[in-house]
């Protein structure tokens, strides 16, 4: 029974604890606890570093009941194969992920699949897979609930569609991409390909894509927004907060908002 569900009169109701383990193009793993249900949102570190960075919060890979994955690039898949191995965590991706990456290969014992707009449980958990724009083979987010409270993580998603915006409303958390500061991006280092990639509808969103999206989902009982993905190249974390707090408006002056780093572990959110 999903946490909060049902509960009787004076169960006490666990909380939700999100943490981001890293965040950025060197990696991505968000982790995820309600009660004994522990899972991550991707795993794109190394399974020694996903495990030392897991320890500075008290946890351990073996003891991960899933690993979902939102797409296959590398950044976010690094560690599934060892992790797959080694200790035999459930690995749950769409069919599409599975067939464009090694996943079938690397965790043919473990891997699980799950349907794309179809939700599915994973102990205290569930999740719901939405569609998100990203050249990959089917990117998804995740709308994650205990039956009290939702997370949504959107981490690489070019554009805002009626399904992003569905999949991250009312959402107690959210978890979004404010990849690159538009001027920073045309004005920088990279290559025009690659400007054109990023800036596309299957690329990153920018600062102010991800504060039009911030602006169309807030309601009151938004409590945390941690921007993600940011670009070390073509963006700064003091322009996306900036982005991100005039987005939220004097409604959204209580929402604490915090920046996840590919180099250290964010802090927990407790929702």
């Amino acid at each position: 029974m999903l946490n909060g569900a049902g509960a009787t009169p004076g169960e006490r109701e666990v909380p939700i604890e999100v943490c981001m383990l890293s965040s950025g193009s060197d990696g991505n793993a968000a982790f995820v606890r309600s009660g004994s249900t522990t899972i991550l949102v991707d795993a794109g570190l190394s399974l020694k570093e996903l495990s030392r960075r897991l320890s500075l919060i008290d946890e351990e890979p073996r003891s991960l009941d899933a690993v979902v994955i939102t797409h296959e690039h590398i950044d976010h898949v690094r560690g599934i194969g060892p992790l797959s191995r080694r200790h035999r965590v459930p690995i749950f991706t769409n069919d599409a992920t599975a067939r464009a990456s090694t996943l079938r290969a690397q965790c043919s014992d473990t891997l699980e699949r799950f349907t794309t707009g179809t939700p599915f449980e994973v102990g205290n958990l569930l999740l719901r897979p939405f569609p998100v724009p990203h050249d990959a083979a089917e990117t998804v987010g995740f709308n994650v609930s205990d039956g009290r409270v939702n997370v949504g993580v959107a981490t690489d998603l070019g554009s805002v569609t009626l399904e992003v915006r569905e999949g991250l409303s009312n959402c107690d958390a959210l978890v979004l991409e404010f990849n690159h500061d538009e001027s920073m991006l045309m004005d920088g280092p990279y290559p025009p390909f690659l400007k054109e990639r990023v800036s596309g509808p299957h690329g990153h969103l920018s600062n102010d894509d991800a504060g039009a999206l911030i602006e169309d989902v807030f309601h009151e009982g938004l409590q945390y927004l941690v921007l993600a993905h940011i670009s070390r190249i073509n963006n700064k974390p003091s322009l996306s907060v900036k982005t991100a707090r005039k987005a939220l408006g004097s409604g959204g002056a209580d929402v604490r908002v915090s920046v996840g780093r590919h180099d250290i572990i964010g802090e927990i959110i407790t929702v």
